[in-house]
């Protein structure tokens, strides 16, 4: 969860061990990878089983292209449904980039147990970060902002000292398409341009300095 007023954020062998990932070299602000990422397995590109791709979205080119169009067509139609968990059953399984990756890990460390609206609006935190002037202008140096400062870290499964062990699959899967549409242009209409959350079981002191937005699912989000 998100720390304050930052992010405050078994047993069982791991399937896949993820590695922190930061931005493209790129980013001036990113920190280094801690190790490489494992192999896992290949998913197809972020996709959708649904909408057409219009005419004009219709272009030759390699199939993740058109795939990608496709999306971003179906979540122009489909705003009203896409916090729905049966919307997200729908869909195709995704992978990506470090951005995508860096996205569907926060979102599986911070919400997996969310149902899919909860998913959105975490997402929705961390992507209205990207775009203040008051955080990293990337996905992954939002998430690793601050990490092996004491206190100082925005997630706090980044500096928890635990391995990042994704140990549900299912899980892995749902978070992934989540972050999948919201780097292809999901609408941010959950949290009202919400920078911050936290648990509901927690009531951080930072909370009081801040404008409560909403509450979805087990998180409370404020600006």
């Amino acid at each position: 969860m998100l720390a304050g007023p930052v992010l405050a954020g078994a047993d069982s062998p791991p399937v896949l061990k993820i590695a922190k990932l930061v931005a493209p070299a790129a980013s001036p602000a990113r920190s280094a990878a801690s190790s490489p990422a494992p192999a896992r397995p290949v998913w197809p590109v972020v996709a959708t089983k649904s909408a057409p791709v219009p005419d004009d979205l219709a272009v030759p080119g390699p199939d993740h292209v058109r795939r990608t169009l496709a999306l971003k067509a179906d979540l122009a139609g489909d705003a009203p449904y896409l916090h729905t968990d049966a919307w997200l059953r729908a869909q195709a399984d995704a992978a990506g980039g470090a951005e995508w990756e860096c996205l569907a890990q926060a979102l599986y460390f911070e919400a997996r147990g969310e149902r899919a609206k909860g998913l959105f609006a975490v997402a929705e935190v961390i992507l209205n970060r990207v775009d203040s002037s008051r955080y990293p202008d990337s996905v992954c140096d939002v998430i690793n902002q601050g990490t092996g400062r004491k206190y100082a870290c925005q997630f706090t499964y980044t500096c928890d000292g635990l391995p990042e062990h994704v140990t549900e699959p299912k899980a892995w899967e749902r978070v992934g398409k989540v972050a999948g549409a919201m780097l292809n242009g999901a609408p941010r209409v959950l949290t009202d341009g919400a920078l911050f959350y936290h648990a509901t079981r927690v009531n951080p002191s930072w909370s009081v300095t801040k404008d409560l937005t909403s509450t979805i699912g087990d998180h409370r989000f404020y600006r």
